[in-house]
């Protein structure tokens, strides 16, 4: 059975994947990117392919062992892909929301839809029914709102719980600064993603929602239109360009 390890280095943590066949096995979250951490990951799953999405300067010597080990493919501009991208400077886009559209393209083809990533930043993803990526949208993601409000302020704390603190309880209208800063960040969130779908739903029609990253099942409650919530949608996407590029 073909294995394939895929990569995923973001901003805040290093993870990596593992397909047997077309089916995610196991997910690793990584402590470093050092060599010695590689070289154990190749010893003990001894994958066949690997794909690696960088946004971050990773240890460069990681690639050159994943080449003498594997069949493998860095996720780029000049990657081949499910789709094609009419924007006016494709070599700019980001390794993480090429990998999205491509998993957007291989589960849900011909059709219309929205990628909304919940990352250190939160990416907007649209691909239409002719699997053409347009672009989308990028905002600060929840702890980057909470850390800009305390570092530009003299007064404001800051808050790093997740929308699930407090069983993911929180007014509204807050009444104290802490509730405040929480009603404005997880709420605020929430109305933005509501107000971009609809705005999508008002231009293009009928379209799949997913939402992906960590915490994507919590909003995924709170928003009216159907949502699909993966938290493994990137990772399907590195391996299906995987699958085209490497074997």
């Amino acid at each position: 059975m073909k294995k394939t390890l895929c990569f995923d280095f973001g901003n805040t943590r290093l993870k990596a994947a593992l397909f047997e066949a077309d089916v995610l096995a196991n997910e690793l979250l990584l402590p470093d990117d050092k060599d010695e951490t590689i070289e154990k990951l190749i010893a003990t799953y001894q994958p066949d392919c690997s794909i690696l999405s960088s946004v971050i300067n990773h240890n460069p010597a990681i690639e050159e062992i994943l080449v003498a080990h594997t069949s493998f493919h860095k996720l780029s501009h000049l990657t081949q892909l499910n789709f094609t991208s009419p924007v006016g400077k494709p070599a700019t886009i980001g390794a993480d929301r090429l990998a999205l559209a491509a998993a957007a393209v291989h589960f849900y083809p011909k059709q219309n839809n929205l990628i909304i990533a919940l990352g250190s930043c939160i990416t907007y993803n649209f691909i239409n029914q002719y699997h053409q990526f347009l672009g989308g949208a990028i905002s600060p993601g929840m702890q980057m709102r909470y850390k800009s409000m305390h570092d530009l302020t003299a007064q404001l704390p800051l808050l790093e719980e997740g929308p699930m603190a407090n069983g993911g309880n929180f007014p509204i209208i807050g009444y104290d600064t802490k509730t405040n800063l929480q009603s404005g960040v997880i709420a605020g969130i929430t109305f933005e993603m509501a107000g971009f779908i609809d705005f999508y739903n008002n231009r293009y029609g009928n379209f799949n929602v997913v939402l992906t990253g960590g915490d994507a099942g919590y909003f995924a409650r709170h928003l009216k239109k159907k949502i699909f919530a993966d938290l493994n949608f990137l990772f399907k996407g590195l391996y299906a360009i995987s699958e085209v590029n490497n074997c």
